[in-house]
């Protein structure tokens, strides 16, 4: 039976360093998503070098634009919060921004590549996390190409998948969705101790668990943990959506899956129920 992890304490578990940049995108103030304007971050991590750009407003309401950029490392980050004026504007010809000073230092930590701490100038720490604006929890998010690699030294070997059946919902989810061949399928769990996580499940050739995936993402990316069987869900799993549910690929190059002969969906089934009771 799969249970609710710690990170740390799994981690500890298995005896993994785990080190990790945060995703490159959009991300939020998690409080601040409110339906109000709130404060937005664009951060991008390239080899051992973070930049954030930040947009927000200053005490008379104004928008602001701050940049920062220097070492990330251990998962974390600290440098000053540059603040800029004079710079080209809609219509204008070339002009170049000039220093406007700073408000201070800003830091921050990460926990995963999709959530992490940020302690703004004259603030306490808040929780930011990755914008996840499109994808909810509903079986159409997972329709797609996905690559699911297990982090195991001595027998790596990745799961190329393209998930196009919807086939109902699994005892704790909300819908399957399948492989052609349902050899392969995943469900959102929104019932029982792992809510919040989505599921996966691979059959072998006689329609036999084969191995079993736990896994939260954010947008194309996502972390968790995976095993052969329903009792030793602990290797470290991560995965990449290659392409979103119109078969628009998310800036992978990709091959042709190889071909099985069709499982019953009864066998995926069966699958689903042994590895979540």
């Amino acid at each position: 039976m799969f249970k609710k992890w710690a990170a740390l304490g799994l981690l500890a578990a298995v005896g993994v360093a785990h080190a990790f940049v945060p995703q490159s995108g959009t991300w939020v103030v998690t409080s601040e998503l409110n339906g109000k304007p709130g404060r937005g971050l664009a951060i991008d991590v390239q080899d051992k070098t973070l930049v954030m750009q930040m947009y927000a407003y200053d005490a008379s309401g104004n928008a602001t634009f701050y940049l920062t950029s220097g070492t990330f490392s251990n998962n974390q980050y600290s440098g000053t919060l540059n603040k800029y004026r004079g710079g080209r504007y809609l219509g204008s010809g070339d002009l170049t921004g000039q220093d406007n000073g700073n408000d201070g230092t800003v830091s921050m930590r990460f926990e995963s590549g999709t959530k992490g701490y940020v302690k703004f100038p004259g603030e306490q720490e808040k929780e930011i996390t990755r914008f996840n604006f499109a994808y909810g929890p509903n079986p159409q998010s997972l329709k797609g190409l996905w690559l699911l690699t297990p982090l195991i030294s001595s027998a790596p070997q990745s799961d190329f998948v393209d998930l196009v059946e919807e086939l109902g919902p699994s005892e704790y989810g909300n819908g399957m969705v399948a492989t052609k061949d349902n050899r392969f399928g995943c469900d959102n769990l929104v019932r029982g101790p792992n809510a919040g996580w989505v599921m996966c499940v691979k059959l072998n050739a006689a329609n036999q668990l084969a191995r079993g995936y736990f896994f939260k993402y954010a947008v194309n990316d996502g972390e968790g943990f995976t095993g052969v069987t329903s009792t030793a869900i602990n290797d470290m799993l991560i995965v990449r959506r290659l392409t979103n549910s119109s078969d628009d690929g998310t800036g992978i190059v990709l091959k042709n899956a190889d071909t099985q002969e069709p499982a019953s969906p009864a066998a995926l089934r069966k699958a689903f129920e042994q590895i979540a009771q």
